[in-house]
Protein backbone atom coordinates (compact mmCIF):
# COMPACT_ATOMS: atom_id res chain seq x y z
CA UNK A 1 0.00 0.00 0.00
CA UNK A 2 1.18 3.24 -0.46
CA UNK A 3 1.74 5.75 2.25
CA UNK A 4 0.32 9.19 1.67
CA UNK A 5 2.07 11.21 4.65
CA UNK A 6 4.59 11.28 7.02
CA UNK A 7 5.06 13.06 10.32
CA UNK A 8 7.43 15.72 10.97
CA UNK A 9 10.27 13.27 12.64
CA UNK A 10 10.15 10.63 10.02
CA UNK A 11 10.10 13.59 7.06
CA UNK A 12 13.57 14.95 8.43
CA UNK A 13 14.93 11.44 9.05
CA UNK A 14 13.89 10.96 5.22
CA UNK A 15 15.59 14.37 4.30
CA UNK A 16 19.15 13.38 5.94
CA UNK A 17 19.06 9.86 4.34
CA UNK A 18 18.10 11.52 0.92
CA UNK A 19 21.21 13.94 1.58
CA UNK A 20 23.60 11.18 2.17
CA UNK A 21 22.30 9.28 -0.95
CA UNK A 22 22.92 12.46 -3.06
CA UNK A 23 19.15 13.27 -3.78
CA UNK A 24 18.13 16.22 -2.13
CA UNK A 25 18.51 18.55 -4.87
CA UNK A 26 15.95 16.17 -7.37
CA UNK A 27 13.76 16.40 -4.66
CA UNK A 28 12.89 20.46 -5.43
CA UNK A 29 12.21 19.23 -9.17
CA UNK A 30 10.35 15.65 -8.43
CA UNK A 31 7.87 14.23 -6.14
CA UNK A 32 9.31 11.10 -3.76
CA UNK A 33 6.47 8.22 -2.96
CA UNK A 34 6.62 6.00 -0.38
CA UNK A 35 5.49 2.04 -0.46
CA UNK A 36 4.98 -0.59 2.28
CA UNK A 37 5.73 -3.81 1.45
CA UNK A 38 4.47 -7.21 3.47
CA UNK A 39 6.17 -10.33 2.12
CA UNK A 40 4.04 -13.10 3.35
CA UNK A 41 2.20 -16.83 2.57
CA UNK A 42 -1.69 -15.86 1.48
CA UNK A 43 -4.14 -18.74 0.70
CA UNK A 44 -5.04 -18.99 -2.82
CA UNK A 45 -7.40 -21.17 -5.03
CA UNK A 46 -7.17 -21.98 -8.41
CA UNK A 47 -7.60 -25.05 -10.91
CA UNK A 48 -9.82 -26.01 -7.68
CA UNK A 49 -6.50 -26.06 -5.57
CA UNK A 50 -6.05 -24.15 -2.77
CA UNK A 51 -2.34 -23.67 -1.72
CA UNK A 52 -0.03 -21.30 0.31
CA UNK A 53 1.79 -18.54 -2.01
CA UNK A 54 4.42 -16.02 -1.33
CA UNK A 55 2.73 -12.83 -2.19
CA UNK A 56 3.47 -8.96 -1.72
CA UNK A 57 0.62 -7.18 0.21
CA UNK A 58 -1.41 -10.40 0.34
CA UNK A 59 -1.92 -9.72 -3.67
CA UNK A 60 -0.99 -11.87 -6.26
CA UNK A 61 0.18 -9.76 -8.62
CA UNK A 62 1.45 -7.29 -6.24
CA UNK A 63 1.18 -3.77 -5.83
CA UNK A 64 1.48 -1.20 -8.68
CA UNK A 65 3.95 1.76 -8.16
CA UNK A 66 3.03 4.34 -9.75
CA UNK A 67 5.35 7.36 -10.14
CA UNK A 68 5.83 10.31 -13.09
CA UNK A 69 8.76 10.04 -15.40
CA UNK A 70 11.78 11.33 -13.25
CA UNK A 71 10.09 10.65 -10.00
CA UNK A 72 11.79 8.54 -6.79
CA UNK A 73 9.59 5.97 -4.66
CA UNK A 74 11.11 4.71 -1.32
CA UNK A 75 9.98 1.10 -0.63
CA UNK A 76 9.97 -0.68 2.67
CA UNK A 77 10.14 -4.45 2.39
CA UNK A 78 9.59 -6.25 5.42
CA UNK A 79 10.12 -10.20 4.71
CA UNK A 80 7.90 -12.45 6.88
CA UNK A 81 8.27 -14.87 4.99
CA UNK A 82 10.32 -18.09 5.52
CA UNK A 83 13.22 -17.86 3.25
CA UNK A 84 15.40 -14.78 2.35
CA UNK A 85 14.43 -12.81 -0.68
CA UNK A 86 15.62 -9.70 -2.66
CA UNK A 87 13.05 -7.37 -4.94
CA UNK A 88 14.48 -6.05 -8.03
CA UNK A 89 13.00 -2.90 -10.23
CA UNK A 90 12.95 -4.05 -13.34
CA UNK A 91 14.11 -2.15 -16.28
CA UNK A 92 14.43 1.31 -13.58
CA UNK A 93 18.13 2.03 -14.48
CA UNK A 94 18.93 3.97 -10.63
CA UNK A 95 21.64 6.29 -12.04
CA UNK A 96 24.51 5.52 -9.67
CA UNK A 97 22.42 3.56 -6.93
CA UNK A 98 22.93 -0.15 -7.61
CA UNK A 99 22.55 -0.31 -3.92
CA UNK A 100 18.81 -0.76 -4.17
CA UNK A 101 18.68 -2.59 -7.83
CA UNK A 102 18.40 -5.48 -5.54
CA UNK A 103 19.67 -9.03 -7.54
CA UNK A 104 20.98 -11.60 -4.60
CA UNK A 105 24.49 -11.92 -3.76
CA UNK A 106 25.14 -9.29 -6.71
CA UNK A 107 24.18 -5.88 -5.16
CA UNK A 108 22.91 -6.93 -2.04
CA UNK A 109 22.66 -9.61 0.85
CA UNK A 110 19.32 -11.05 0.93
CA UNK A 111 16.57 -9.88 3.58
CA UNK A 112 16.10 -12.50 6.31
CA UNK A 113 13.15 -14.49 6.86
CA UNK A 114 10.78 -14.08 9.95
CA UNK A 115 11.14 -10.38 10.03
CA UNK A 116 13.71 -8.95 8.26
CA UNK A 117 13.69 -5.55 6.40
CA UNK A 118 15.04 -3.76 3.83
CA UNK A 119 14.60 0.37 2.35
CA UNK A 120 14.88 1.12 -1.19
CA UNK A 121 15.26 4.05 -2.74
CA UNK A 122 14.15 3.88 -6.57
CA UNK A 123 15.24 6.54 -8.72
CA UNK A 124 13.83 6.79 -12.01
CA UNK A 125 15.21 9.62 -14.77
CA UNK A 126 13.95 8.83 -18.11
CA UNK A 127 11.96 5.85 -18.37
CA UNK A 128 8.52 6.10 -18.92
CA UNK A 129 5.69 3.44 -19.86
CA UNK A 130 5.57 0.03 -18.13
CA UNK A 131 8.24 -1.44 -16.21
CA UNK A 132 7.69 -4.17 -13.08
CA UNK A 133 9.25 -5.06 -10.14
CA UNK A 134 9.77 -8.37 -8.69
CA UNK A 135 11.53 -10.88 -6.50
CA UNK A 136 15.12 -11.94 -7.69
CA UNK A 137 16.18 -14.57 -4.97
CA UNK A 138 15.89 -18.05 -6.11
CA UNK A 139 12.59 -18.96 -7.81
CA UNK A 140 10.42 -16.59 -5.34
CA UNK A 141 10.05 -14.32 -8.44
CA UNK A 142 6.88 -16.74 -9.43
CA UNK A 143 4.50 -15.08 -7.52
CA UNK A 144 6.41 -12.24 -5.75
CA UNK A 145 6.12 -9.37 -8.83
CA UNK A 146 4.05 -6.67 -9.70
CA UNK A 147 3.53 -3.66 -11.96
CA UNK A 148 5.46 -0.17 -12.32
CA UNK A 149 3.92 2.23 -14.31
CA UNK A 150 5.85 5.75 -15.29
CA UNK A 151 3.31 8.93 -16.23
CA UNK A 152 5.08 11.26 -18.60
CA UNK A 153 5.06 14.21 -17.35
CA UNK A 154 1.78 16.64 -17.43
CA UNK A 155 0.26 13.55 -18.94
CA UNK A 156 1.55 14.43 -22.76
CA UNK A 157 1.88 11.19 -24.61
CA UNK A 158 3.48 11.23 -28.50
CA UNK A 159 0.15 9.29 -29.12
CA UNK A 160 -3.51 10.81 -28.22
CA UNK A 161 -4.15 10.20 -24.81
CA UNK A 162 -5.80 6.62 -23.94
CA UNK A 163 -9.02 7.11 -21.82
CA UNK A 164 -8.21 4.25 -19.36
CA UNK A 165 -4.83 2.05 -18.65
CA UNK A 166 -5.01 -1.39 -17.55
CA UNK A 167 -2.22 -3.44 -16.68
CA UNK A 168 -1.97 -7.45 -18.07
CA UNK A 169 0.38 -9.57 -16.14
CA UNK A 170 1.26 -12.72 -17.75
CA UNK A 171 2.41 -15.24 -15.03
CA UNK A 172 3.35 -18.64 -14.11
CA UNK A 173 1.29 -20.94 -11.70
CA UNK A 174 2.90 -24.25 -9.89
CA UNK A 175 -0.58 -25.97 -8.71
CA UNK A 176 -0.39 -27.28 -5.63
CA UNK A 177 3.35 -27.55 -5.40
CA UNK A 178 6.24 -25.99 -2.81
CA UNK A 179 8.08 -24.37 -5.70
CA UNK A 180 11.22 -23.19 -3.45
CA UNK A 181 10.99 -26.88 -2.12
CA UNK A 182 11.52 -28.07 -5.62
CA UNK A 183 14.27 -25.55 -6.42
CA UNK A 184 16.31 -26.47 -3.57
CA UNK A 185 16.05 -29.97 -4.59
CA UNK A 186 17.22 -29.15 -8.32
CA UNK A 187 20.03 -27.05 -7.35
CA UNK A 188 21.41 -29.67 -4.95
CA UNK A 189 21.16 -32.46 -7.13
CA UNK A 190 21.88 -30.51 -10.39
CA UNK A 191 18.16 -31.30 -11.87
CA UNK A 192 15.81 -28.97 -13.60
CA UNK A 193 12.36 -27.92 -11.62
CA UNK A 194 9.10 -29.17 -13.71
CA UNK A 195 7.51 -26.54 -15.69
CA UNK A 196 4.74 -24.87 -14.63
CA UNK A 197 1.08 -26.14 -14.67
CA UNK A 198 -0.71 -22.52 -16.38
CA UNK A 199 0.09 -19.90 -17.23
CA UNK A 200 -1.88 -16.63 -15.94
CA UNK A 201 -3.90 -13.81 -16.66
CA UNK A 202 -3.48 -11.40 -14.06
CA UNK A 203 -2.91 -13.81 -11.36
CA UNK A 204 -6.09 -16.17 -13.47
CA UNK A 205 -5.44 -19.13 -15.17
CA UNK A 206 -9.08 -19.02 -17.61
CA UNK A 207 -8.51 -22.66 -17.86
CA UNK A 208 -11.92 -24.28 -18.97
CA UNK A 209 -10.32 -27.56 -19.86
CA UNK A 210 -10.02 -28.95 -16.34
CA UNK A 211 -12.27 -31.74 -15.20
CA UNK A 212 -14.32 -31.99 -12.28
CA UNK A 213 -13.03 -28.89 -11.48
CA UNK A 214 -16.49 -27.03 -10.95
CA UNK A 215 -15.28 -23.88 -9.61
CA UNK A 216 -13.47 -23.14 -13.23
CA UNK A 217 -15.91 -20.49 -14.24
CA UNK A 218 -14.56 -18.02 -11.16
CA UNK A 219 -10.95 -18.46 -12.37
CA UNK A 220 -10.78 -15.91 -15.29
CA UNK A 221 -9.91 -12.40 -15.24
CA UNK A 222 -12.64 -10.37 -17.19
CA UNK A 223 -11.81 -6.53 -18.25
CA UNK A 224 -14.96 -4.43 -18.65
CA UNK A 225 -14.50 -1.96 -21.71
CA UNK A 226 -16.82 0.84 -22.95
CA UNK A 227 -17.52 0.82 -26.95
CA UNK A 228 -15.26 3.70 -28.52
CA UNK A 229 -12.62 3.95 -25.64
CA UNK A 230 -9.41 3.56 -26.37
CA UNK A 231 -7.64 1.79 -23.78
CA UNK A 232 -3.57 1.33 -22.71
CA UNK A 233 -2.92 -2.06 -21.68
CA UNK A 234 0.21 -2.56 -20.03
CA UNK A 235 1.63 -5.91 -21.18
CA UNK A 236 4.06 -7.73 -18.56
CA UNK A 237 5.77 -11.12 -19.09
CA UNK A 238 6.33 -12.75 -15.75
CA UNK A 239 6.31 -16.07 -16.72
CA UNK A 240 9.32 -17.74 -15.17
CA UNK A 241 10.69 -19.87 -18.11
CA UNK A 242 8.54 -19.31 -21.26
CA UNK A 243 8.43 -16.68 -24.22
CA UNK A 244 4.57 -16.02 -25.20
CA UNK A 245 2.59 -15.36 -28.03
CA UNK A 246 -0.88 -12.90 -26.40
CA UNK A 247 -3.77 -11.82 -29.04
CA UNK A 248 -7.28 -10.41 -28.14
CA UNK A 249 -10.19 -12.39 -29.92
CA UNK A 250 -11.25 -9.77 -32.95
CA UNK A 251 -9.44 -7.03 -32.06
CA UNK A 252 -6.58 -5.20 -33.64
CA UNK A 253 -4.08 -2.82 -31.33
CA UNK A 254 -1.35 -0.94 -31.60
CA UNK A 255 2.04 -1.31 -30.27
CA UNK A 256 3.31 1.70 -28.95
CA UNK A 257 6.03 1.32 -25.97
CA UNK A 258 8.48 -1.78 -24.99
CA UNK A 259 10.68 -1.75 -21.85
CA UNK A 260 9.92 2.12 -20.83
CA UNK A 261 10.82 3.37 -23.61
CA UNK A 262 7.95 4.86 -26.58
CA UNK A 263 8.89 2.99 -30.37
CA UNK A 264 7.46 3.47 -33.91
CA UNK A 265 3.94 2.43 -33.90
CA UNK A 266 3.15 -1.22 -34.92
CA UNK A 267 -0.54 -1.96 -35.94
CA UNK A 268 -0.77 -5.73 -35.16
CA UNK A 269 -3.49 -8.93 -34.10
CA UNK A 270 -0.82 -10.63 -31.76
CA UNK A 271 2.64 -9.65 -30.44
CA UNK A 272 5.50 -11.98 -29.10
CA UNK A 273 6.78 -10.79 -25.51
CA UNK A 274 10.11 -12.41 -23.84
CA UNK A 275 9.86 -13.45 -20.14
CA UNK A 276 11.51 -9.48 -18.66
CA UNK A 277 9.48 -7.58 -21.60
CA UNK A 278 7.07 -4.78 -20.93
CA UNK A 279 4.70 -3.73 -23.60
CA UNK A 280 2.42 -0.68 -24.17
CA UNK A 281 -0.41 -1.58 -27.09
CA UNK A 282 -3.42 0.69 -27.69
CA UNK A 283 -6.50 -1.02 -28.13
CA UNK A 284 -9.56 0.63 -29.60
CA UNK A 285 -13.37 -0.91 -28.15
CA UNK A 286 -14.79 -1.11 -31.65
CA UNK A 287 -15.88 -3.98 -32.50
CA UNK A 288 -19.63 -5.26 -32.16
CA UNK A 289 -21.13 -5.65 -28.53
CA UNK A 290 -19.55 -8.95 -26.54
CA UNK A 291 -17.70 -11.21 -24.83
CA UNK A 292 -13.86 -11.66 -26.60
CA UNK A 293 -10.89 -14.05 -25.32
CA UNK A 294 -7.85 -12.62 -24.72
CA UNK A 295 -5.46 -15.97 -24.91
CA UNK A 296 -1.79 -16.40 -23.91
CA UNK A 297 0.58 -19.82 -24.70
CA UNK A 298 4.30 -20.33 -25.36
CA UNK A 299 6.64 -19.34 -27.76
CA UNK A 300 9.43 -22.53 -27.22
CA UNK A 301 11.57 -22.80 -30.07
CA UNK A 302 13.68 -25.46 -28.40
CA UNK A 303 13.44 -29.19 -29.05
CA UNK A 304 13.17 -30.29 -25.40
CA UNK A 305 9.69 -30.60 -24.50
CA UNK A 306 9.88 -29.29 -20.80
CA UNK A 307 7.85 -26.18 -21.54
CA UNK A 308 4.10 -24.87 -20.29
CA UNK A 309 1.92 -26.30 -23.10
CA UNK A 310 -1.18 -24.69 -21.10
CA UNK A 311 -3.19 -21.48 -22.83
CA UNK A 312 -4.22 -18.81 -20.66
CA UNK A 313 -7.92 -17.05 -20.95
CA UNK A 314 -9.44 -13.28 -20.03
CA UNK A 315 -11.85 -12.02 -21.11
CA UNK A 316 -12.85 -8.73 -22.68
CA UNK A 317 -16.39 -7.67 -22.40
CA UNK A 318 -18.03 -4.65 -23.80
CA UNK A 319 -20.07 -2.79 -20.68
CA UNK A 320 -23.36 -2.83 -22.55
CA UNK A 321 -23.21 -6.33 -23.51
CA UNK A 322 -25.87 -8.83 -22.08
CA UNK A 323 -26.02 -12.28 -23.74
CA UNK A 324 -23.72 -14.86 -22.45
CA UNK A 325 -20.14 -15.43 -22.30
CA UNK A 326 -18.06 -16.89 -25.17
CA UNK A 327 -16.83 -20.87 -24.32
CA UNK A 328 -13.60 -21.15 -26.25
CA UNK A 329 -10.88 -19.34 -28.00
CA UNK A 330 -11.23 -19.19 -32.00
CA UNK A 331 -9.12 -21.59 -34.12
CA UNK A 332 -6.08 -19.49 -34.94
CA UNK A 333 -5.65 -16.73 -32.26
CA UNK A 334 -2.43 -17.65 -30.82
CA UNK A 335 0.72 -19.40 -33.45
CA UNK A 336 1.60 -22.63 -32.42
CA UNK A 337 4.69 -23.19 -29.74
CA UNK A 338 7.36 -23.73 -32.32
CA UNK A 339 6.29 -21.02 -35.03
CA UNK A 340 9.40 -19.12 -34.85
CA UNK A 341 8.65 -17.63 -38.16
CA UNK A 342 5.59 -15.77 -36.33
CA UNK A 343 7.79 -14.65 -33.51
CA UNK A 344 10.29 -13.01 -36.12
CA UNK A 345 7.69 -11.40 -37.78
CA UNK A 346 6.70 -9.29 -35.19
CA UNK A 347 10.00 -8.58 -33.27
CA UNK A 348 11.70 -7.56 -36.64
CA UNK A 349 9.27 -4.42 -36.74
CA UNK A 350 10.65 -2.63 -33.11
CA UNK A 351 12.35 0.49 -34.04
CA UNK A 352 12.34 3.39 -31.42
CA UNK A 353 10.67 6.36 -32.18
CA UNK A 354 14.08 8.62 -32.74
CA UNK A 355 12.06 11.75 -32.43
CA UNK A 356 12.83 15.28 -31.31
CA UNK A 357 11.45 14.83 -28.14
CA UNK A 358 12.29 11.27 -27.80
CA UNK A 359 15.98 10.92 -29.87
CA UNK A 360 18.33 8.00 -29.58
CA UNK A 361 22.37 8.55 -28.99
CA UNK A 362 23.53 5.03 -30.46
CA UNK A 363 27.67 4.78 -29.93
CA UNK A 364 29.04 5.01 -33.71
CA UNK A 365 31.44 2.10 -34.99
CA UNK A 366 34.30 5.04 -33.92
CA UNK A 367 32.76 5.60 -31.06
CA UNK A 368 33.29 1.78 -29.54
CA UNK A 369 35.69 1.60 -27.03
CA UNK A 370 34.87 -1.83 -25.89
CA UNK A 371 33.75 -4.91 -27.37
CA UNK A 372 32.55 -8.10 -26.38
CA UNK A 373 31.29 -11.25 -28.22
CA UNK A 374 29.90 -13.53 -25.29
CA UNK A 375 28.36 -17.13 -26.87
CA UNK A 376 25.32 -18.56 -25.03
CA UNK A 377 25.52 -22.42 -24.34
CA UNK A 378 23.50 -25.00 -22.35
CA UNK A 379 25.86 -27.42 -20.40
CA UNK A 380 26.73 -29.86 -18.38
CA UNK A 381 29.25 -30.09 -15.51
CA UNK A 382 30.08 -33.37 -14.06
CA UNK A 383 28.39 -34.72 -10.91
CA UNK A 384 29.93 -33.62 -7.45
CA UNK A 385 27.43 -35.27 -4.56
CA UNK A 386 28.46 -36.70 -1.80
CA UNK A 387 28.32 -39.99 -0.18
CA UNK A 388 27.65 -41.23 -4.09
CA UNK A 389 24.25 -40.07 -4.58
CA UNK A 390 23.99 -39.28 -8.46
CA UNK A 391 23.04 -36.20 -9.95
CA UNK A 392 20.05 -35.66 -11.79
CA UNK A 393 20.87 -33.65 -14.65
CA UNK A 394 20.87 -35.08 -17.91
CA UNK A 395 23.98 -37.94 -18.22
CA UNK A 396 26.55 -37.10 -20.36
CA UNK A 397 28.11 -40.67 -22.37
CA UNK A 398 26.19 -42.36 -19.32
CA UNK A 399 27.48 -40.55 -16.62
CA UNK A 400 24.88 -38.57 -14.19
CA UNK A 401 25.66 -34.85 -14.99
CA UNK A 402 24.51 -31.72 -13.11
CA UNK A 403 22.71 -28.76 -15.26
CA UNK A 404 24.52 -25.88 -16.50
CA UNK A 405 24.42 -22.90 -18.17
CA UNK A 406 27.33 -20.52 -19.68
CA UNK A 407 28.42 -17.07 -21.38
CA UNK A 408 31.39 -17.68 -23.09
CA UNK A 409 31.96 -20.98 -21.71
CA UNK A 410 32.22 -19.63 -17.84
CA UNK A 411 29.37 -21.25 -15.41
CA UNK A 412 28.50 -17.95 -12.83
CA UNK A 413 28.85 -18.58 -9.57
CA UNK A 414 27.29 -16.61 -6.51
CA UNK A 415 29.14 -15.90 -3.59
CA UNK A 416 27.99 -15.48 0.10
CA UNK A 417 29.48 -11.85 -0.16
CA UNK A 418 28.09 -10.00 -3.11
CA UNK A 419 29.78 -8.02 -5.45
CA UNK A 420 28.86 -4.65 -5.16
CA UNK A 421 30.05 -4.99 -1.11
CA UNK A 422 33.36 -6.93 -2.05
CA UNK A 423 33.97 -4.17 -4.78
CA UNK A 424 33.26 -1.34 -2.88
CA UNK A 425 35.25 -2.35 0.11
CA UNK A 426 38.24 -4.03 -1.63
CA UNK A 427 37.29 -7.26 -0.51
CA UNK A 428 39.46 -9.81 -2.18
CA UNK A 429 38.40 -13.78 -3.08
CA UNK A 430 35.04 -12.79 -3.85
CA UNK A 431 35.49 -12.20 -8.29
CA UNK A 432 38.17 -11.61 -10.73
CA UNK A 433 38.08 -9.02 -13.13
CA UNK A 434 38.93 -11.35 -16.18
CA UNK A 435 35.72 -12.58 -18.11
CA UNK A 436 36.71 -13.12 -21.38
CA UNK A 437 36.16 -10.70 -24.12
CA UNK A 438 35.77 -13.59 -26.62
CA UNK A 439 34.89 -17.08 -27.10
CA UNK A 440 37.07 -19.69 -28.45
CA UNK A 441 36.69 -19.67 -32.39
CA UNK A 442 34.14 -22.60 -33.20
CA UNK A 443 31.51 -23.34 -35.77
CA UNK A 444 29.24 -21.51 -32.79
CA UNK A 445 25.48 -22.89 -34.98
CA UNK A 446 26.93 -25.85 -36.59
CA UNK A 447 28.93 -28.74 -36.00
CA UNK A 448 30.48 -27.36 -32.40
CA UNK A 449 32.18 -30.41 -31.68
CA UNK A 450 33.14 -30.47 -27.70
CA UNK A 451 33.49 -26.84 -27.45
CA UNK A 452 32.03 -25.74 -24.43
CA UNK A 453 30.76 -29.14 -23.71
CA UNK A 454 32.45 -28.51 -19.72
CA UNK A 455 32.37 -25.33 -18.44
CA UNK A 456 34.38 -23.44 -16.14
CA UNK A 457 32.80 -22.60 -13.03
CA UNK A 458 33.77 -18.90 -11.64
CA UNK A 459 32.72 -15.74 -10.93
CA UNK A 460 34.69 -13.74 -13.43
CA UNK A 461 33.53 -10.12 -14.06
CA UNK A 462 33.39 -7.41 -17.29
CA UNK A 463 35.04 -4.33 -16.22
CA UNK A 464 34.84 -1.42 -18.59
CA UNK A 465 35.25 2.65 -17.32
CA UNK A 466 32.82 4.94 -17.18
CA UNK A 467 31.84 6.68 -20.43
CA UNK A 468 33.01 3.73 -22.55
CA UNK A 469 31.24 3.08 -25.62
CA UNK A 470 30.32 -0.50 -25.12
CA UNK A 471 29.38 -3.13 -27.97
CA UNK A 472 28.31 -6.91 -26.91
CA UNK A 473 27.71 -9.73 -29.29
CA UNK A 474 25.73 -12.40 -28.06
CA UNK A 475 26.19 -15.25 -30.13
CA UNK A 476 23.69 -18.40 -29.55
CA UNK A 477 24.93 -21.82 -29.84
CA UNK A 478 24.21 -25.21 -31.30
CA UNK A 479 25.78 -26.47 -27.78
CA UNK A 480 23.31 -29.14 -25.78
CA UNK A 481 19.49 -27.93 -26.46
CA UNK A 482 19.57 -24.44 -28.51
CA UNK A 483 17.08 -21.91 -27.90
CA UNK A 484 16.09 -18.25 -27.88
CA UNK A 485 17.42 -16.54 -25.18
CA UNK A 486 16.02 -13.60 -23.63
CA UNK A 487 18.77 -11.58 -22.41
CA UNK A 488 18.39 -8.63 -19.57
CA UNK A 489 20.49 -5.86 -18.41
CA UNK A 490 20.60 -3.84 -15.35
CA UNK A 491 21.22 -0.57 -15.07
CA UNK A 492 20.97 0.24 -18.68
CA UNK A 493 19.14 0.18 -21.55
CA UNK A 494 20.19 -0.67 -25.05
CA UNK A 495 20.25 -0.11 -28.03
CA UNK A 496 19.58 -3.33 -29.92
CA UNK A 497 21.68 -2.93 -33.29
CA UNK A 498 21.58 -5.82 -35.09
CA UNK A 499 20.33 -9.68 -35.25
CA UNK A 500 20.11 -13.11 -37.44
CA UNK A 501 20.44 -16.08 -37.91
CA UNK A 502 23.94 -18.48 -37.95
CA UNK A 503 27.29 -16.77 -36.65
CA UNK A 504 27.92 -13.39 -36.40
CA UNK A 505 30.95 -12.43 -38.75
CA UNK A 506 32.99 -9.28 -40.44
CA UNK A 507 30.06 -8.69 -42.67
CA UNK A 508 27.32 -8.68 -39.81
CA UNK A 509 28.01 -4.93 -38.58
CA UNK A 510 27.33 -4.17 -42.59
CA UNK A 511 23.74 -4.85 -41.42
CA UNK A 512 23.58 -2.79 -38.06
CA UNK A 513 20.52 -0.05 -37.51
CA UNK A 514 21.99 2.82 -36.16
CA UNK A 515 19.17 5.18 -37.39
CA UNK A 516 16.19 4.06 -34.98
CA UNK A 517 17.04 1.02 -32.92
CA UNK A 518 15.22 -0.58 -30.61
CA UNK A 519 16.06 0.87 -27.18
CA UNK A 520 15.19 -2.24 -24.50
CA UNK A 521 16.60 -3.56 -21.32
CA UNK A 522 15.37 -7.07 -22.24
CA UNK A 523 15.66 -9.05 -26.15
CA UNK A 524 15.73 -12.51 -27.70
CA UNK A 525 18.56 -13.77 -28.83
CA UNK A 526 17.75 -16.25 -31.94
CA UNK A 527 17.90 -19.72 -31.70
CA UNK A 528 20.99 -20.81 -32.89
CA UNK A 529 21.54 -16.63 -33.97
CA UNK A 530 22.96 -13.51 -32.92
CA UNK A 531 21.84 -10.19 -31.23
CA UNK A 532 24.22 -7.07 -31.52
CA UNK A 533 23.71 -4.24 -29.08
CA UNK A 534 25.50 -0.95 -27.75
CA UNK A 535 24.89 1.35 -24.85
CA UNK A 536 27.38 4.33 -23.57
CA UNK A 537 28.38 3.32 -19.95
CA UNK A 538 27.60 6.18 -17.58
CA UNK A 539 26.05 4.82 -14.86
CA UNK A 540 28.76 3.57 -12.68
CA UNK A 541 28.40 0.86 -10.55
CA UNK A 542 27.64 -3.43 -10.33
CA UNK A 543 25.06 -3.94 -12.62
CA UNK A 544 24.10 -8.55 -13.38
CA UNK A 545 23.30 -9.46 -16.73
CA UNK A 546 21.84 -12.85 -17.16
CA UNK A 547 19.21 -14.79 -19.10
CA UNK A 548 15.57 -14.13 -17.97
CA UNK A 549 14.15 -17.63 -18.71
CA UNK A 550 14.73 -18.55 -14.77
CA UNK A 551 15.92 -22.12 -15.04
CA UNK A 552 19.11 -20.85 -17.37
CA UNK A 553 19.89 -18.01 -14.80
CA UNK A 554 19.64 -20.63 -11.90
CA UNK A 555 22.10 -22.86 -14.19
CA UNK A 556 24.84 -20.21 -14.22
CA UNK A 557 23.83 -18.22 -17.26
CA UNK A 558 24.98 -14.68 -16.18
CA UNK A 559 27.90 -12.42 -15.51
CA UNK A 560 28.30 -8.94 -14.04
CA UNK A 561 29.55 -5.81 -15.88
CA UNK A 562 31.22 -3.93 -13.23
CA UNK A 563 31.34 0.48 -14.59
CA UNK A 564 34.42 2.31 -12.91
CA UNK A 565 34.47 5.95 -12.48
CA UNK A 566 38.49 6.30 -12.75
CA UNK A 567 39.03 9.83 -14.01
CA UNK A 568 38.78 13.06 -11.70
CA UNK A 569 35.18 15.15 -11.91
CA UNK A 570 33.54 11.63 -13.45
CA UNK A 571 29.96 10.67 -11.67
CA UNK A 572 30.86 7.97 -8.54
CA UNK A 573 28.21 5.54 -7.41
CA UNK A 574 26.43 7.31 -4.34
CA UNK A 575 27.43 6.26 -1.26
CA UNK A 576 25.59 3.26 0.27
CA UNK A 577 22.45 3.73 2.53
CA UNK A 578 22.23 4.29 6.03
CA UNK A 579 23.10 1.56 8.04
CA UNK A 580 25.19 0.02 5.72
CA UNK A 581 28.06 -2.22 7.75
CA UNK A 582 31.67 -1.09 7.73
CA UNK A 583 34.00 -2.17 5.28
CA UNK A 584 36.40 -4.47 6.90
CA UNK A 585 39.61 -3.66 7.26
CA UNK A 586 40.91 -5.67 4.26
CA UNK A 587 43.00 -4.10 1.16
CA UNK A 588 43.48 -6.08 -1.64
Amino acid sequence: MGVKSMSFVGKLGLLWFLFAQGLLLCMAQTTVHYYNFIVAETSYTRMCTTQNLLTVNRAFPGPTITVTRGDTAIVKVLNNGEHPITIHWHGVKQHRNPWSDGPENITQTPIAGRGGSFTYTIIFSNEEGTLWWHAHSDWSRASVHGPIVVLPPNEKYPFRKPDHSQTIMLGSWFKGRDLMAEYLEATRTGGDVDASDSFTINGWTGRLDLPNCTDVKYDIYTLKVDRGKTYQLRIINAAMNEEMFFAIAGHSFTVVGLDGAYIKHIPTNYIMITPGQTMDILLTANQSSGSYYMGGSAFADSNAPFFDHSTTRAILQYSDYKGTVITDLPDGLLATPDNRSYADAFTRKIRSLASADYPVDVPSDTDISKKFVITISVNELPCDLPNGEACTGPPVDGVPAMHSATLNNIHFQTKEIDILRAYYCNISGVYTEDFPDRPEDFDYTGDTGDFEETPIVGTRVMSVEYGDAVEIVFQGTNVGNPENHPMHVHGYNFYLVGSDNGNFNSSSPATFNLKDPAEVNTFGVPKKGWLAIRFWAKNPGVWFLHCHLERHASWGMAGVIIVKSVRAGEPRMLPPPAGYPACPAQIK
